[in-house]
């Protein structure tokens, strides 16, 4: 059985509730207030964590997409001087670590780059999300491993020897992994959900999913076949301008997700084989001979 990792006052493991974990990355598109009504939906869904990103975009950035134009709603920029332009820095992530105290969930961002670690350090953060795209650079998984914290590494576009270095240098002892398909949206073909539990065998911490998918079906899957931490991006409205809102889900889709993974937790029992006792009057009516 994997050890359990604790975030915040949250376990996550095999007997604590699913850590479900709202991405809101960049979905925010720059504004606090539009931050702030998408924290207001993960509490309101019953999620235990937003997530968000943080980059010091001119070290982030690649060097060869800097210059390249971006339309954007402010106008044509560079794709550098975009990210500047939806980055939150100091006074918003207070405001956001503020407001997500408030309405009782855990905050905590994805760093892109190691003074990005100090930020978020800084911040007072409760524990360091790996973006998949991050899983190689060993520089910053390096300096994570050195603050102490709980450490949520996601997967996608790795091959299993990224991850064995990945996880040599963060360890095994506060280390959450989530199984990722980084394709966007992700085809039910790519999702190979039988990885969580090939992920709890191979490293023995606790294995959840990170979801890019159109709908539910998936993420409840994943649920069912043992993934301990569940994220989703959640946008107000899908068609709503920036790179991620088309893979995430709408409010009442993120709802109905919580709720449904709340039901699998109850269903999933014990494996023990026994007679409940809304079977007995059953029973009693149908069965001829006792055994």
């Amino acid at each position: 059985m994997s050890n359990s990792v604790k975030v915040g006052e949250n376990l996550i493991g095999a007997d604590a509730p699913v850590y479900v974990i709202a991405e809101i990355g960049l979905n925010h598109n720059g504004d606090v207030e539009l931050a702030k009504k998408l924290i207001d939906v993960a509490a309101e869904s019953g999620a235990q964590a937003v997530k968000f990103q943080k980059r010091t975009p001119a070290i982030a950035t690649p060097e060869h997409m800097k210059d390249v134009p971006r339309e954007t709603p402010w106008g044509t920029m560079s794709y550098l001087d975009y990210r500047y332009r939806v980055e939150f820095e100091t006074e918003e992530y207070s405001e956001i670590a503020t407001y997500s105290k408030a309405r009782g969930l855990d905050w905590f961002a994805s760093p892109w780059d190691e003074p990005s670690v100090d930020f978020l350090e800084d911040m007072g953060v409760v524990t360091h999300k790996v973006a998949s795209a991050s899983v190689t650079d060993l520089g910053m998984l390096r300096r994570l491993r050195e603050t102490g914290k709980p450490i949520i590494l996601s997967t996608g576009m790795s091959t299993i020897q990224q991850i064995d270095t990945a996880v040599e240098i963060l360890g095994t002892e506060n280390l959450v992994i989530l199984h990722a398909t980084s394709t966007y949206p992700l085809p039910a073909e790519e999702a190979n959900l039988r990885t969580i539990q090939t992920l709890k065998d191979r490293y023995n911490v606790p294995v959840g999913y990170s979801g890019h998918e159109p709908g539910l079906q998936i993420s409840i899957a994943a649920v069912a076949l043992g993934a301990e931490a569940l994220e989703r991006h959640i946008t107000l409205d899908r068609a709503m301008w920036g790179s991620d809102h088309a893979a995430s889900l709408e409010p009442k889709g993120f709802a109905a997700l919580v709720r449904d993974t709340r039901i699998i937790e109850q269903a999933m029992g014990d494996g023990v084989k026994r007679v409940f006792p809304g079977e007995l009057a059953p029973l009693s009516k149908l069965r001829r001979v006792d055994g």
